[in-house]
């Protein structure tokens, strides 16, 4: 399979991260909020950084998406977590765009530069999220999470990142 790759740079030394490499590091537990990072680091990558890949360490992320998942994506491609440049900040909240897509909002940095992204309408089903959010569910609900997630991975990694995040 061609996987679409991100690309960073490490001091001028190309790196380059597959859906399916983050999600090795990750696990298998959120690929919606894998893929949802990695559609967010491909739109923005080449808004930041208009020259070629950006150097990974330089990389600063604001969000108010919690999910691990996303978190995790972040992490393995720009360690902006574990050097403080990651951050989720519920003020990014958009609570006007309605439940669904109101932490769905990313605002990424690199040398002066910031974008703001967020989320096109119709990608998060609301069955997704009120699933998510439901406690106790019972094992059939798990199952349908389960493959909501997936779904919802599968069918963002096969969108134009434009498609997915507009700038805000």
């Amino acid at each position: 399979m061609n996987e679409t790759k991100i690309e960073v740079l490490e001091d001028g030394k190309p790196l380059a991260y597959g859906f399916t490499d983050i999600m090795h590091y990750h696990g298998y537990g959120f690929p919606g909020g894998v893929a949802h990072a990695f559609k967010v680091m491909e739109r923005a990558f080449p808004l930041l950084s208009t020259d070629g890949p950006p150097e990974r360490r330089e990389i600063s992320i604001r969000t108010a998406f919690r999910g691990p998942g996303g978190r995790d994506a972040f992490e393995m491609v720009t360690r902006a977590l574990t050097e403080g440049r990651y951050s989720v900040d519920p003020l990014l909240d958009r609570p006007e765009r309605g439940d669904i897509l109101a932490r769905y909002v990313f605002e990424l940095s690199y040398r002066g530069r910031t974008v703001t992204l967020q989320l096109c309408d119709g990608h998060v089903r609301e069955e997704f999220i009120m699933l998510g959010r439901k406690p106790d569910r019972t094992p059939q609900e798990e199952e349908r999470l389960a493959w909501l997630k997936q779904e919802m991975a599968d069918r963002l990694l096969a969108l134009p990142p434009e498609a997915v995040y507009e700038e805000a």
